[in-house]
């Protein structure tokens, strides 16, 4: 059949035959079952999906009715993160939940706003990212090419620990609002004295699955080919490693158990129906100035006073007790492809920007050279928006001198919903930042180490 038969059509074909009503009722049955599929696809009888849209306003006007667009309907912004960042020829990607998307799309037809539907089946990408076929981490690889809920994470935090008690060192760096551990890992390859540390944290916002994947990613990367990659063991036998795979846990569980689009943490602000404070915000680097709001239903909110959540707090204190043993901080998110750099909280350069951009200017290179895939690099604020408040900013001004965002896979296509095929490639595009950067700040340190010692 090119298209199916309506239903009063099949009805009049069969009454022409005659059939008795049991031969009806069977052919009734087999009508419905072959052709189900055609029918969801033509609209009939179909139950409606969340969409992803990608919508660029050609006007102010319409800036502003999709500022009130993505206020109101339960939409969510994906790109930019707050309504306040959306202006004309920007383009805008909004998460149109399936209750909301006949009227919202009706409303952009309505005032000639044109709109590409980047995903048509969001809820049951969602379905399917959360259908957890985990394995045994100690079966497979295929157990870092999925996602996996906060229990199956702190699993296996323990289980590895177990496996390498020599090398893994779990640390209780603090607990969440809802008093939830926030577990680092220490890998420690060998005593050798004075010894350098890098930190990576991941999953500061809930939403953004990829970025713990990374951090589990990365911890069993580092322990398989210590003494088999030579980049990397060279990179452990210098310096130690903390890894914190969840720093939003609360936020995190939630995006599993009610919300997957959900960003912030779980921080009820009494007196209102909000939820919820922005950790990358949150951090004392020009805090809850321009590019962040002191509205606590915003997805931008700053919090009470700097570090005033107790997450942010703990990664605070960590960093300021270890800071003159961190010599890199990493905080990994999503999405758009990106290797960022301070500032984000000012549109002034970091006494060190011609070290730090020469860095993410390689790495970006390096991950075009091996897996074809292209990175935007340079300051926050100069290569997206200004964001006060954030982890990187903060730690650079402590003195953590080479500190950097990574925004992994993909820009757009997917989004926050990157499907469990890409969690490979995405993890190897930001291993070969990690490296290249630890490798530039080994050779900076070695030569600065020797010169010294020349004089």
């Amino acid at each position: 059949m090119s298209a199916y038969l309506r239903m009063g059509e099949l009805g009049q074909c069969l009454d022409i035959f005659q059939f008795g009503p049991d031969i009806m009722a069977t052919v009734w049955v087999l009508f419905i079952f072959l052709n189900f599929d055609l029918l969801l696809k033509t609209g009939q009888c179909t139950e409606t999906s969340g969409q992803v849209l990608s919508i660029t306003p050609n006007s102010q006007e319409q800036v502003e009715i999709l500022k009130n667009v993505s206020i109101h309907y339960q939409t969510v912004l994906w790109q930019p993160v707050s309504s306040d960042y959306i202006k004309e020829q920007t383009q805008v990607h909004l998460y149109v939940p399936a209750n909301s998307s006949q009227t919202v799309n009706d409303l952009l037809h309505r005032h000639s706003i044109t709109y590409e539907v980047m995903l048509s089946n969001a809820d049951e990408i969602i379905e399917m990212q959360m259908r957890n076929d985990s394995t045994d981490p100690r079966s497979g690889v295929t157990f870092y090419q999925r996602y996996h809920t906060l229990e199956d994470i702190y699993d296996w935090i323990n289980r590895t620990a177990k496996d390498y008690p020599d090398t893994v060192k779990v640390i209780l760096v603090g607990s969440s609002h809802e008093k939830r551990p926030l577990y680092a890992l220490k890998l420690s390859l060998n005593s050798r004295p004075n010894k350098k540390a890098m930190w990576i944290d991941c999953g500061i916002h809930a939403r953004e699955w990829i970025s713990p994947a990374f951090c589990l990613f990365f911890v069993h990367y580092s322990l398989v080919f210590y003494n088999q990659n030579q980049a990397m063991t060279q990179i452990l036998d210098n310096m130690d490693v903390y890894v914190l795979p969840v720093m939003n846990p609360d936020g995190y569980k939630y995006t599993w158990t009610n919300d997957r689009m959900w960003r912030k943490n779980r921080f009820p602000k009494k007196g209102t129906p909000c939820i919820g404070v922005d950790l990358n915000r949150n951090f004392d680097a020009n805090w809850c100035t321009r590019g962040a709001s002191d509205y606590p239903c915003s997805e931008i909110y700053c919090g009470a006073f700097p570090e005033s959540e107790p997450e942010s707090q703990a990664v605070a204190n960590f960093l300021r007790s270890h800071k003159d043993s961190i010599q890199i901080y990493l905080s990994i998110h999503s999405y758009s492809q990106m290797l960022l750099m301070p500032y984000s909280c000012t549109m002034d350069e970091a006494e060190n920007h011609s070290e730090l951009y020469e860095m993410v200017k390689q790495a970006a290179e390096n991950i075009r050279r091996y897996y074809r895939n292209i990175y935007t690099y340079g300051p926050g604020a100069k290569t997206i928006y200004l964001a006060p408040g954030g982890s990187d900013d903060w730690a650079h001004m402590l003195g953590i001198k080479y500190s950097f965002t990574f925004e992994l896979q993909d820009r757009g296509r997917y989004g926050f919903l990157l499907p469990p095929s890409h969690i490979q490639g995405a993890c190897n595009e930001a291993l070969t930042a990690v490296k290249t950067i630890a490798l530039k700040v080994m050779e900076k340190s070695q030569a600065s180490t020797s010169s010294r010692q020349t004089v």
